[in-house]
């Protein structure tokens, strides 16, 4: 699960990139009852979805010529200039940054050889997320990449990353479990998928994926289709896991939903 309060190499923020915040709002709004409270002057349109009275993502407006609608995640470092350098020094390349964020932080958006965007955050007065693991917020993240040992080694090299691994259901391989230095498999925060292996990502780039959890899977996925998102995989179990399904929203910006399996107290 992901950890909080936040450890070096976990993730730590998450934001979506849109052509029409406004639209956004609504659909988020309507999907996990998010509302979006705009971040004030001076942060170019940025603002938080908040759910109740805790953060839960943050948003942007993007131009196209900025990069296609896509959620974001960040994670969290005590040092952005040296986990910029680290990620250069691995193969990997800096997009933009590192660059402050007015006091509450410090961020660089990076990619790893692959080609997979994520950033970067080093916390000033914005320590993270307030809510995670809980039905409407952040609760796993997936890297799709076209070699997964090279990109395991490169965020092992930056991060310090530790991997289990789960067989997966049809007997095909392993599922790569991961989590930061220390923190055993209580801290397991996301897993690699090959590309390719997935028909749901066929043809995709390397990316992250988001996901949200959900208390109903399917009625999630009734509502966002009803909200006008994307179902671009159908709800599907995973035994000793739970239910997923994967969406796009109005924009395009795709993102999952996990219904997890109840757990014994």
């Amino acid at each position: 699960m992901l950890t909080s309060p936040y450890v070096n190499g976990s993730p730590v923020w998450a934001d979506l990139g849109t052509p029409d915040i406004d639209g956004a709002a609504a659909f988020y709004r309507g999907l996990f009852g998010w509302e979006f409270r705009p971040a004030g002057p001076g942060t170019g349109g940025y603002g938080m979805f908040q759910l109740g009275d805790r953060t839960a993502a943050g948003g942007m407006p993007m131009t196209a010529e900025q990069g296609p609608p896509s959620w974001s995640l960040y994670f969290r470092t005590s040092d952005a200039d040296a986990t910029a350098k680290s990620v250069q020094d691995n193969g990997g390349s800096v997009v933009a940054g590192p660059m402050d964020v007015m006091d509450i932080g410090r961020m660089a958006v990076l990619a790893d050889p692959g080609g997979a965007a994520f950033s970067i955050w080093q916390p000033g007065t914005n320590h993270g997320l307030d809510v995670v693991n809980e039905p409407g917020s952040l609760c796993w993240a997936e890297l799709y990449t076209a070699d997964e040992p090279t990109a395991y080694a490169f965020y092992q090299a930056v991060f310090g990353w530790e991997s289990s691994g789960m067989p997966l259901p049809d007997g095909s391989g392993t599922y790569r479990m991961v989590h930061p230095a220390g923190q055993g498999p209580d801290g397991m925060f996301g897993g690699f998928v090959t590309l390719g292996s997935d028909p749901s990502e066929s043809g995709g780039a390397p990316h992250w994926q988001l996901y949200f959890a959900v208390t109903e899977c399917d009625a999630t996925v009734t509502a966002g289709r009803e909200l006008g998102a994307t179902v671009r995989m159908a709800p599907t179990d995973i035994e000793g896991v739970g239910r997923f399904a994967k969406l796009a929203d109005p924009a395009g910006a795709r993102f999952a939903i996990l219904q997890g399996v109840a757990r014994d107290a």
